[in-house]
């Protein structure tokens, strides 16, 4: 993110920077901290959902079940050459898929439960014109708001959710 630094701030998904849920009520905070910025960032708009897979190959491999149920009705978008190396079986593709939801708070369950449990990574939340983005992962979320304005009134409306590290990991 250190292109866009004056847009990106970083939200713990749990008090105390804590990683994963341990019980029903941690799970519930953590969807509750999500569908909070994500309703700031997006209420009343359609949103992009896109997810990835990744494969030794040009060609993307069939999905998993997970993959079709947190991403229903997206298609492949784009795949592109993530890392080259000399061996074969070192070299990967990513494959992203893309979908295009109405936003409403409890839409996203399944995709942010897989990805706080680490099931599933590299989901993103994006606008229309993709000026705003939401990178959920195990552990919080990266956000790219509109303008340096917008992403401080965020940090200041969840201060408690903020890293306390320097740099905002």
């Amino acid at each position: 993110m250190t292109e866009h630094r004056e847009r990106w701030v970083r939200f713990h998904s749990l008090p105390e920077s804590q990683r994963y849920a341990t019980n029903d009520v941690e799970r519930r905070t953590i969807l509750d901290r999500h569908y909070t910025v994500l309703e700031e960032l997006f209420g009343g708009q359609d949103v992009y959902i896109m997810t990835s897979t990744w494969s030794n190959t040009v060609e993307p491999e069939r999905r998993s079940r997970l993959d079709l149920r947190i991403n229903p009705g997206s298609a492949l978008w784009w795949s592109f050459l993530s890392q080259d190396d000399p061996d074969p079986e070192f070299v990967v593709h990513t494959h992203i898929y893309v979908s295009w939801t109405s936003w409403s708070v409890g839409s996203l369950d399944r995709l942010l439960s897989a990805v706080a449990e680490d099931r599933t990574a590299n989901a993103m939340i994006a606008d229309r014109r993709l000026l705003r983005m939401y990178h959920p992962y195990d552990g919080g979320a990266d956000v790219l708001a509109i303008d340096t304005a917008e992403r401080d009134a965020l940090r200041k409306r969840h201060a408690d959710w903020l890293s306390k590290h320097p740099s905002g990991m």
